[in-house]
């Protein structure tokens, strides 16, 4: 199976060793930015899940998690529709917390900002974005992650969490996907 997957990968963007030395690095500056804060993961299902489990391994000061399911994409799975869906709310009470927004990848920033004007009227403490991707040459929106792994082009990405059509996610790596395997 895995064989099959990386057959529709036209080359590997950023290697499992480089995401787990950046998210190492990512986790450190969260602890030292909330250190006595305790905050809260909100982890964004289902894309962000292996990027925050990692993370929540490398942040060294008390946290919480939390996750939510946010949806803007179509039939397709390749474009944003622009209407955002929650599909899972949060558990826990974002009053007065320290909330960490978790991302997979920030492309049009459509279900971001919207995402972010939902948990605002929450009245977190602060509100706050880590991303693994960013993909600022497709934003639609002004949004800007305040903890970035990578920045890369407009590529089709797909492994560590992301995905097509529910496939992909499990690759250690991220990859650009074929066009003809989306197309």
């Amino acid at each position: 199976m895995k064989n099959e997957m990386l057959q529709d990968v036209e080359r590997i963007l950023i290697s499992a060793e480089d995401i787990e030395a950046k998210i190492a690095e990512l986790g450190e500056r969260i602890s030292a930015d909330y250190d006595g804060l305790n905050p809260l993961l909100v982890c964004t299902l289902r894309g962000a899940t292996l990027f925050c489990a990692q993370l929540m391994k490398h942040i060294s000061i008390p946290m919480e998690i939390d996750f939510i399911a946010a949806s803007s994409y179509g039939g397709n799975g390749t474009e944003s529709t622009g209407v955002v869906r929650i599909n899972k709310d949060l558990a826990t009470s974002i009053q007065n917390r320290h909330v960490i927004i978790v991302e997979d990848i920030v492309d049009t920033g459509l279900t971001l900002t919207n995402l972010k004007a939902l948990l605002s009227v929450r009245s977190p403490a602060s509100l706050k974005i880590a991303t693994l991707l960013d993909k600022p040459s497709r934003r639609r929106v002004e949004l800007v992650p305040d903890y970035v792994g990578f920045e890369i082009e407009d590529y089709f990405a797909v492994g560590y969490g992301l995905d097509y059509k529910e496939k992909y996610r499990n690759l250690d790596f991220v990859g650009v996907l074929k066009p003809e395997i989306y197309n």
